[in-house]
């Protein structure tokens, strides 16, 4: 059984990774960089401090935080080095001559789970918890989605790292968002953040859009700049 799914494994990642082209290459390798993110991710702060006081918001942080190092931690640290899967990109990997490598990166000796899906997901769902906007969990997964993606076409991802790693990335943020609910319900963890009983930290969501704007201008931002360096 393992075998056979380990080998449908491979069939779709070399079919998914064979479908690359010069303009995609500089979109998915910036798609793919964790820095690229950065501006997405401070709106997020944004829409945390426009809807409630510092407090929470550094509470609220201090969640998103645990949960991804939660994903990281128990894809490279615990799983990882027991599972000992080579990624396709490994020179020991058989079938690394087949698969298409930009820039020369091969990552680590190992890649399942994938720690982009875990983070990426992670991430995904504990907004999708907190802040119930359907627009955000969409475009969020669609993010999340698409970083995953650009991991298969780099060629140091599986599919199914990727799948792994997204379901890591869900356990992660339901454990922490439980784990903060709870804590939300102690009296005093309450009036430590100066909440009232039975008040909403998050009722209306106001600034949610500004995710929207900003990963969308980031993504047109890519696509434009991938067109230029295609075109030049």
């Amino acid at each position: 059984m393992l075998e056979t799914l380990n080998h449908l494994d491979q069939q779709l990642l070399l079919a998914l990774n064979a479908l690359h082209a010069p303009f995609w290459d500089s979109f998915m390798w910036y798609v793919s960089a964790k820095w690229t993110w950065v501006p997405m991710y401070a709106t997020i702060l944004y829409i945390l401090l426009r809807n409630g006081n510092w407090r929470v918001a550094l509470f609220t942080v201090a969640a998103i935080a645990l949960t991804i190092a939660y994903a990281d931690q128990v894809c490279a640290t615990w799983i990882r080095p027991a599972v000992e899967r080579m990624r396709p990109s490994n020179l020991n990997n058989p079938i690394s001559p087949y698969v298409h490598i930009l820039n020369g990166k091969r990552s680590g000796p190992y890649g399942f789970p994938s720690c982009h899906a875990a983070n990426s997901f992670a991430l995904a769902f504990l907004v999708m918890f907190l802040f119930r906007r359907r627009a955000l969990t969409l475009f969020l997964l669609f993010w999340a989605s698409l970083n995953s993606y650009s991991r298969i076409y780099l060629g140091v991802h599986y599919p199914g790292d990727l799948l792994a790693g997204a379901v890591v990335g869900l356990s992660g943020a339901a454990i922490i968002y439980a784990l903060y609910r709870w804590l939300l319900s102690l009296p005093v963890v309450r009036r430590v953040l100066e909440v009232g009983e039975g008040e909403s930290l998050f009722g209306e969501v106001k600034g949610f859009r500004s995710t929207l704007y900003v990963g969308g201008v980031t993504i047109l931002a890519l696509l434009l700049y991938s067109l230029f360096v295609f075109l030049v």
